[in-house]
């Protein structure tokens, strides 16, 4: 693991907050040269703390006004249905999220979706006709209180 200065926890800040900003409005923004700032940002990139840069799109703005967090289990926790499993869920483009967890459920799927009508088209078209599907529960969101929130970065 890379050892953080302060000023690398500032550039991903910056960089989580807004990754367009060009190189001298980074440089700029935490306080150091601009060729100081390049070279940190690619040792950055390069140790794989920055994965990757992207856009957030508001799902409302694009006609994606459901949402809902899916709690699976499966009968059975064999490779051959666990694989399945993650490999056809990561094909999925309503998935935004896919964790493996402890507790009742063994995953936790977070679902976006145009509406109802869409999404019971996504139960009934794929998710239960997965093998080894035992149960599939949903809870439907609301209201989006946070997301989207940087990496508390933090250093040594």
């Amino acid at each position: 693991m890379m050892k953080l200065s302060e000023q690398d926890r500032r550039i991903m800040d910056a960089l989580q907050e807004n990754c367009r900003m060009s190189n001298q409005e980074l440089a700029d923004r935490v306080g150091m040269s601009l060729s100081a700032c390049w070279r940190r940002v690619k040792a950055l990139e390069e140790s794989g703390l920055v994965a990757r840069y992207s856009a957030v799109i508001n799902a409302a703005h694009a006609g994606l006004n459901f949402q809902a967090i899916v709690h699976v289990t499966l009968t059975r926790h064999d490779h051959r249905h666990v694989d399945t499993f993650i490999a056809e869920v990561r094909r999925r483009r309503e998935v935004l999220d896919c964790y493996s967890t402890t507790g009742e459920a063994d995953y936790h799927l977070r679902v976006l979706c145009r509406d109802l009508a869409a999404y019971n088209r996504f139960l009934e078209d794929f998710l239960f006709r997965l093998p080894g599907i035992a149960n599939v529960r949903t809870n439907l969101v609301l209201k989006d209180i946070k997301s989207h929130s940087p990496v508390p970065v933090e250093t040594e």
